[in-house]
């Protein structure tokens, strides 16, 4: 899988714009939004319950998602409410159209400023 990527995550951070609202579309642009919830990767759907040790999830007030089959530190110490700044810094090439899963995004809780960097699906365009 190809991906484009922003080159110098640190050049990202300080030449990017940070803006409430919308998920951040380019790579290289950075917004803040809010944490909507705090999540497991699965749920059991017999039951409508977290599984624990199942990975981390994270919904953002401006529809973006992040998910990980690891439980990850940094997002199980978030709340719902909190300031993240969102970073937008690959999307692999070649997708079919209308698949936008593999979009990966660097999250920085401004609250706790722990951070992390996961796609927006389980995965990639073209995938499973």
């Amino acid at each position: 899988m190809y991906y484009r990527i922003a080159t110098s995550f640190g050049l990202v951070l300080l030449t990017a714009a940070a803006s409430a609202g919308d998920l951040p579309t380019r790579v290289g642009a950075c917004v803040v939004t809010t944490i909507e919830s705090v999540e497991t990767r699965l749920v059991d759907s017999s039951t409508n319950t977290p599984m624990p040790g199942s990975g981390s999830a994270v919904r953002f007030a401006n529809g973006g998602y992040q998910v990980s089959y690891d439980t990850v530190p940094a997002i199980e110490q978030s709340r719902k409410g909190d300031r993240v700044r969102m970073c937008f810094i690959s999307t692999p090439l070649n997708c079919p159209p209308g698949d936008d899963r593999g979009k990966i995004y660097y999250s920085t809780n401004l609250r706790t400023r722990k951070s992390w960097k996961l796609p927006n699906a389980e995965h990639s365009c073209g995938g499973a």
